[in-house]
């Protein structure tokens, strides 16, 4: 790679349905997607029989009247869904009215499954939506998406066998005035034994540490050991894809690392990419433009490759979930070699077999404030 960054091009990936659960239409009745019996017609899913009941909690008035939210104190730790099993939250909606210009980042959602007490997915709120620098905007993709005006929206399938439990925690010194959330989901017979549980993560680096170049030595990285973590993970199981927030420190595009995924060897990677925007699948520091599509996007730029520039981005993997057998490892370089010392702002999304894992411990709620850091 030059000096000069270069303008990159990859082909957007295209693929599947955003259902995993290879038995999902087992679970509901055994009907198929595919040719009828005796031959009939081609129906797709949502036209055959299915065999669960469709429920919804919410933050309804219990009183009758149009108090549809729920008021959070600061510190204050909030009950948003709860379920016996087996079962499938197969969407989540909130919107928000906050005192704290922040609560995007202040306030903490934590999911359990199977009545565990650590938690399988512990992000901020606006993070897990994909507005990982706590700034609202518009966009779509194939599974969350902020719709007009603040509306979130998550399309991610989460299974559970026994018990599924939802908490939002305020981590502002100031109230959330009214928190409002519908969660779908299905209760069913059984779930297929290939059920994996869903888990997301969030981690941070204010700023990333930059390896300096050394003067007449090539930039080189193999091994991956500076790169920035978007999650690691033991067990087994697939990953799906992340999105993460970039405050640029620096001018100059950010873009130039590459994605290593380690995958049941920790010590070299599987998977090695050749840039930012191209594991991105966008191409050529995108140009400045923003763009949503199904599985990858830039919905967020501001001030283009200049010190405070502000990107929000995504890739998902449901073309081909990255599949591992005991271990994972996703990171990403931090310029070329780890040249760069930007911020980054990020949540790993994946399912595994084991219904919690080990997480490190989530930053203060002033800490995680997307900022410039000169």
């Amino acid at each position: 790679m030059s000096s000069i960054p270069l303008r990159r091009r990859f082909l957007t990936s295209i693929g599947g349905a955003a259902a995993f659960l290879t038995g999902k239409t087992a679970v509901a009745g055994n009907q198929s997607t595919g040719a009828q019996q005796g031959g009939g017609p081609l129906l797709p899913a949502y036209a055959t029989l299915h065999n669960y009941r469709t429920l919804k909690q919410s933050s309804f008035d219990r009183t009758g009247g149009n108090n549809d939210a729920w008021r959070i104190e600061p510190g204050a730790t909030y009950e948003v869904f709860k379920s016996a099993g087996p079962g499938i939250i197969t969407h989540i909606w909130y919107t928000i009215a906050a005192r704290s210009g922040h609560h995007l980042k202040e306030l903490v959602m934590r999911i359990y499954w199977e009545g565990n007490d650590k938690p399988s997915v512990e992000v901020p709120v606006g993070d897990f939506f994909g507005l990982n620098l706590g700034d609202y905007f518009l966009y779509e993709s194939a599974f969350l998406n902020c719709s007009s005006v603040k509306a979130l929206n998550s399309y991610f399938a989460m299974p559970f066998r026994r018990e599924a439990r939802i908490t939002i925690t305020n981590e502002s010194h100031e109230r959330v005035d009214s928190f409002y959330s519908n969660i779908d989901y299905q209760l069913v017979p059984a779930l297929p034994d290939n059920a994996l549980y869903f888990h997301a993560q969030y981690r941070q680096a204010t700023p990333n540490r930059a390896i300096p170049a050394v003067a007449g030595e090539p930039q080189i990285n193999l091994d991956g050991k500076h790169n920035y973590v978007f999650f690691e993970t033991r067990g087994k199981g697939q990953m799906m894809g992340v999105t993460f927030g970039v405050v640029q420190n620096h001018d100059g595009w950010f873009g130039e690392g590459d994605e290593m995924i380690f995958i049941d060897n920790p010590d070299k990677p599987a998977i090695t990419g050749t840039g930012t925007e191209d594991y991105i699948n966008g191409a050529w520091d995108f140009n400045g433009v923003p763009f949503a599509n199904l599985y990858n996007g830039a919905p967020y730029i501001t001030t283009a490759e200049r010190a405070g520039g502000r990107y929000c981005v995504y890739r998902w993997h449901a073309d081909n979930p990255v599949a591992f057998g005991s271990y994972l490892k996703h990171t990403i370089e931090h310029g070329h070699a780890n040249d760069r010392a930007d911020c980054f702002y990020s949540v790993g999304y994946w399912y595994q077999t084991e219904p919690f894992t080990d997480f490190p411990t989530l930053p203060p709620a002033a800490a995680r404030w997307a900022a410039l850091k000169l």
